[in-house]
């Protein structure tokens, strides 16, 4: 039990992604702050610690095909897994919401002045998660492939030493979009649009709700899986 106790969220989602259905519904932060004991989680927040224990394990019974055991998978794998589902996925919806947020803004903002914040969110979200993809893209990942390939015994030492050093900027950068989004969450109310919304107002808040759930998804495999290999593999390496 006292096992059972100490799992960490994160610990939860990576041995099945459908519990992190259980977290959203529960506004508890699986991604950037899945580090966390769900007991400890639970006692802080006053949330039923054995209710919450209880539907995961209802989700975990339920039949489908589409849990992918992220944790079996080699590190270059996921890596390019990421690459191309997770930043694709952001680089081609960008441009979108940007778009849709400006419509928005231009007929609704009078109304409802919330929308230029999620907009000037949304703006910085976009610059930093592009330049914290290519950082990953041409710096970080290529040293996780050569080391997952076996060949990290007789490579040359990054020039930024140890793998943890990037590894922490990027804890980092994600800790901060967590943060950015869970503000643009609270403006829009769960991205619930109001009853005077146009179509367009109402698809740019599905379209963010999507954006924000596809990030979770993008940090928790970087951080409770892909980061936590890369660290050891570069220990055996050096042992």
């Amino acid at each position: 039990m006292n096992t059972q106790n100490n799992k960490t969220i994160g610990s939860y989602v990576t041995d099945d992604y459908r519990t992190a259905a259980v977290f959203e519904k529960y506004g508890i932060d699986f991604c950037c702050r899945g580090n966390r004991p769900l007991k400890q989680v639970c006692e802080q927040e006053n949330i039923d610690y054995t209710g919450v224990l209880a539907e995961i394990e209802n989700v975990k019974q339920e039949a489908s095909t589409e849990n992918q055991n992220f944790r079996s998978w080699p590190s270059d794998l996921l890596a390019d897994y990421i690459e191309k589902i997770h930043h694709r996925y952001v680089e081609q919806a960008i441009p979108r919401l940007t778009e849709l947020l400006g419509k928005v803004t231009a007929a609704h903002g009078a109304a409802h002045p919330e929308v230029y914040e999620i907009a000037d969110l949304f703006r910085a979200s976009a610059g930093e998660l592009t330049k914290h993809m290519k950082k990953e893209e041409l710096i970080l990942f290529p040293v996780i492939r050569k080391l997952a390939s076996g060949s990290g015994k007789t490579m040359t030492e990054p020039a930024f030493g140890s793998i943890q050093n990037p590894i922490s900027a990027m804890l980092e950068e994600h800790d901060n979009e967590g943060e950015r989004f869970r503000r643009i969450e609270n403006l829009s109310n769960g991205y619930t649009a109001p009853g005077d919304a146009c179509n367009t107002y109402r698809l740019t808040y599905q379209l963010l709700k999507e954006f924000q759930d596809d990030l979770h998804k993008h940090i928790h495999l970087e951080n409770n899986i892909l980061f936590p290999a890369a660290i050891n593999m570069e220990a055996s390496v050096k042992a």
